[in-house]
């Protein structure tokens, strides 16, 4: 009797750690900006029924020959969704065709029995009626793998009891990635003679424990025009990561691999390979440095440092060919590698963690790279990228456009996100294109006050600041846009060693209190 009673104590308490501990998965949100995908085989619309969940809904698009993707939320991994007609996905597959009621008064997070998203993505949770009207619901998805996304497409569904007005948005679930954004382009205010009024954007696992949301976007009455905010998981892994994608060149998912590479990016010299953790632990059967995988596409290895620590690798193999876009955002992923060593993962701008062949916004300024990505003709048959204010960084990897001294993320006087609609002076060129305007700012002397020396320089570049202000970051970048260094928290920074970099001329960057301050400087 003992030992049954201890084995069902033992069942009941590994069942318990293996659900909580999967659940312990968290996300962060922040602004990104407006993007509507448009894909071009949309399935035929899930319902035109209110109150509804549709059937059961494969990550799989279409088609019959592409397989299905995984996709992590919360911990556990699905391949299949269903969707409610109030404005969310649902991942209780149990659910399909039943009813998906509407109310609550709650704000999430709630454990309240009663709130009916639960292990749901809330793309805009407010009450709609699909019997009403023109409007559809779709799916479709759109990109090559590994990096495919699933786009789930809410346009002009009428609000309930206020027919005439209609909200149109999309959810988009990254493959691999298992990023979520949620794209709004029109939530209206509901009628006054609405008893459901309460809308919510946001993530809830399914024991209602945890909710996040962007501000100002949970339970409430509000409306919202061409916004984008994206959610993102935090890692998870017990090692650190460093990635490795190359483009395979023959499409057999076998590409040679040099490992200089990751010792360099980790600056870690003396660290050896080794294809699993144990072998790494052991310091047994290490790899050479032209490493070749044996796993097709996807591999992990384990990177042994002098110190003990132990780095997880991950090996991938991607299609480029046909100058294939994986972010949609207009540049071919095989141009996206701006440092040029094979390695697409370690190309990030803005260093936001997303690397720039899978970023619509490489620097991260809020406007999208596909509206910055645009050539000049500069004389005959010769044209360029679209440098504004001439620094030698192309648009789409500066982050202060028209060299004025602000950022241009902080052009957006309007506060809606998007720089690119802000026109103070009424002339039809951007703010964030034109010097003369820079709103509540320093004039541009304010550049004379901080000062980099020597230049040319070997090893050693010293900044003079006689701003007043602290330098926050110093980024330094390559003639093709490459970020080579970088600098947080610099404060009272005087010197920086170059002595790593090639020869050549370099861009620096540094934000000086609220201001950028762009300057050029000689390695030799």
């Amino acid at each position: 009797m003992k030992y049954n009673y201890l084995n069902n104590l033992l069942i009941i308490v590994v069942l318990l750690f293996s659900i909580f501990s999967g659940k312990a998965q968290t996300y962060t949100v922040s602004a990104i900006p407006h993007q509507v995908y448009v894909p071009e085989n949309v399935s035929v619309s899930l319902t035109t029924l209110d109150d509804r969940y549709s059937e059961l809904i494969e990550l799989k698009g279409t088609s019959i020959q592409r397989p299905s993707f995984d996709f992590n939320f919360f911990g556990n991994t699905y391949n299949s969704i269903i969707v409610s007609t109030n404005g969310y996905i649902d991942f209780r597959a149990n659910l399909a065709n039943t009813r998906s009621i509407y109310f609550f008064n709650s704000a999430i997070p709630t454990t309240n029995s009663q709130f009916p998203a639960k292990n749901s993505i809330l793309g805009c949770f407010h009450d709609m009626d699909g019997r009403i009207g023109d409007g559809e619901i779709t799916y479709a998805v759109i990109g090559r793998e590994p990096y495919r996304k699933f786009v789930v497409n809410f346009k002009d569904q009428p609000l309930f009891f206020c027919q005439t007005l209609k909200s149109s948005f999309q959810m988009i679930l990254y493959e691999t990635l298992d990023i979520i954004d949620v794209q709004i382009i029109k939530k209206e205010l509901p009628c006054a003679s609405s008893s459901s009024k309460l809308s919510i954007i946001g993530l809830h696992n399914e024991f209602g424990t945890y909710g996040i949301a962007p501000p100002g976007r949970n339970a409430g009455i509000w409306s919202a025009f061409r916004e984008g905010w994206r959610f993102a998981p935090t890692s998870q892994s017990t090692l650190p990561v460093y990635k490795y994608t190359k483009c395979d060149v023959d499409l057999n998912g076998i590409e040679d691999f040099n490992l200089q590479i990751v010792r360099n990016n980790l600056s870690s010299p003396d660290m050896t390979f080794h294809e699993t953790l144990q072998n790494a632990n052991d310091e047994t059967f290490p790899k050479p440095t032209i490493y070749t995988n044996i796993i097709a596409n996807y591999q992990k290895l384990y990177g042994r440092k002098s110190d003990g620590s132990i780095t997880e690798i991950i090996l991938r193999a991607i299609n480029c060919n046909n100058n294939f876009d994986y972010d949609l955002d207009g540049i071919p992923t095989i141009l996206e590698d701006l440092n040029g060593d094979g390695n697409l993962e370690n190309d990030d701008t803005n260093s936001d963690g997303i690397p720039n062949f899978l970023d619509n916004d490489d620097d991260g300024d809020m406007v999208l790279t596909s509206v910055e990505y645009v050539f000049v003709n500069t004389g005959i048959n010769i044209t360029a990228l679209l440098d504004t204010d001439n620094d030698g960084i192309p648009n789409y990897l500066d982050n202060n456009d028209d060299g004025d001294g602000v950022l241009t993320i902080n052009e957006d006087y309007n506060h809606n996100n998007n720089p690119a609609d802000d026109d103070t002076n009424n002339n039809g060129i951007p703010d964030y294109l034109e010097s003369a305007v820079a709103l509540g700012v320093k004039n541009n002397d304010f550049k004379n006050s901080v000062s980099l020396y020597p230049n040319p320089a070997s090893t050693v570049l010293s900044i003079e600041n006689g701003s007043g202000e602290e330098i926050k970051s110093v980024s330094i970048y390559s003639i093709t846009g490459a970020l080579v260094k970088q600098i947080n928290n610099a404060q009272e920074i005087k010197t920086i060693s170059i002595s790593e970099l090639q020869n050549g001329m370099y861009f620096v960057k540094m934000q000086v209190g609220n201001q950028v301050i762009n300057n050029k400087i000689i390695k030799k």
